[in-house]
């Protein structure tokens, strides 16, 4: 691949889209490994001897959120491995904000392809875990030749720390500032776990309403779900049953670990001082819906400007229509894009 930029935008398809139904296939095994000082659960589908692909989910999501992917990826031979990330679902969930860092998460990952028995993994990663798919594919080139990322494009480590950056220009209401004292979202999130988890699939979802005011922007004095509304129905690609994974998980383990992810921006930047500047040059895959408010507006154009410079073999995909759930809204669309990736050399 050259260093250019590969851009495209898919159109959604009126036709049927035929979702997997199942998580896994019959052959597939679900299984808790020691990795990193944790117990990871991961969920592993496809040939033994196939290549390795690790998929990363993000907040407030599980492994089961790739379950339209796996089948599509076994079938092309991979081996796939599904976790439930630190502090997520099955997985352990240290009770120390510190051990949420961007390098304890890329630690957790290498430790699982070695724990896996494999030398190399292709690294795939959606709303959080995209940024750890980044990092790992720029400290562990030699571990990630391939990276796949969703949602949120890399960003290059700033001139300070992002929260302190965010208060200098006056963002003191993004959600990330909100996300920072403990015990405050997790309140608000675990007052009503159905309802919480309807209003954020929805208010960042492409079904949303397009005149809808930025959702990641709290209006002075409210919580988070404060501008959400709950749907009258789930969006046709989350079924009742398919949405109640979800609940159930987050009504047993709370949102507290996902949330100390957030506790950790600032520390993460201190921590990533070595990499400064540095470029990921592996082939790299960016998957985004149009009406993700994540990379909305101005800023998220800046975000993707400044991606394509240190990532300079980055293919970029657009996804019309598609919100923040990309793998889960448009899997016929996300599934394409990312075996057509992996095809080329």
């Amino acid at each position: 691949m050259s260093g250019a930029v590969f851009t495209h935008t898919v159109r959604h398809s009126n036709a049927v889209l035929l979702l997997s139904k199942n998580f896994m296939s019959a052959t597939a095994r679900t299984r808790t490994v020691a990795v990193n000082g944790i117990q990871m659960y991961v969920a592993e589908d496809g040939p033994s001897n196939g290549p390795l692909a690790i998929c990363c989910h993000g907040w407030p999501e599980l492994g089961y959120s790739w379950r339209h992917q796996v089948p599509a990826l076994v079938e092309a031979g991979y081996r796939v491995v599904v976790p439930d990330m630190r502090g997520f679902g099955k997985t352990e969930a240290p009770q120390a904000i510190d051990q949420y860092s961007v390098l304890h998460m890329v630690g957790d990952i290498v430790g699982l392809v070695k724990e896996l028995g494999a030398q190399q993994a292709v690294i795939i990663g959606h709303d959080w875990g995209a940024p750890i798919a980044w990092t790992c594919a720029m400290v562990r080139p030699d571990v990630f030749p391939k990276v796949i990322a969703m949602s949120v494009p890399h960003r290059p480590r700033g001139p300070a720390a992002p929260i302190k950056i965010l208060k200098q220009q006056g963002m003191h209401n993004y959600y990330w500032c909100y996300f920072q004292e403990p015990g405050v979202a997790e309140a608000e999130f675990e007052r009503d776990v159905v309802v919480t988890l309807k209003k954020i699939i929805y208010g960042v979802s492409g079904n949303a309403p397009g005149d809808r005011e930025n959702p990641l922007m709290l209006a002075d004095g409210f919580g988070f779900l404060d501008r959400l509304a709950v749907p009258e129905k789930l969006p046709s690609w989350i079924s009742k049953s398919e949405f109640e994974v979800f609940a159930a998980e987050y009504q047993r383990t709370g949102f507290r670990g996902g949330l100390n992810w957030y506790r950790n921006l600032d520390r993460n930047w201190e921590l990533t001082a070595p990499w400064q500047d540095a470029l990921i040059k592996q082939p790299a895959l960016f998957i985004a819906g149009t009406r993700d408010p994540v990379i909305a507006g101005k800023r998220g154009e800046a975000a993707i400007e400044a991606m394509q410079k240190v990532v300079p073999n980055v293919q970029k995909v657009m996804i019309e229509g598609a919100g923040h759930w990309i793998q889960q809204e448009r899997p016929t669309e996300v599934n394409a894009a990312m075996l057509t990736f992996l095809k080329q050399e």
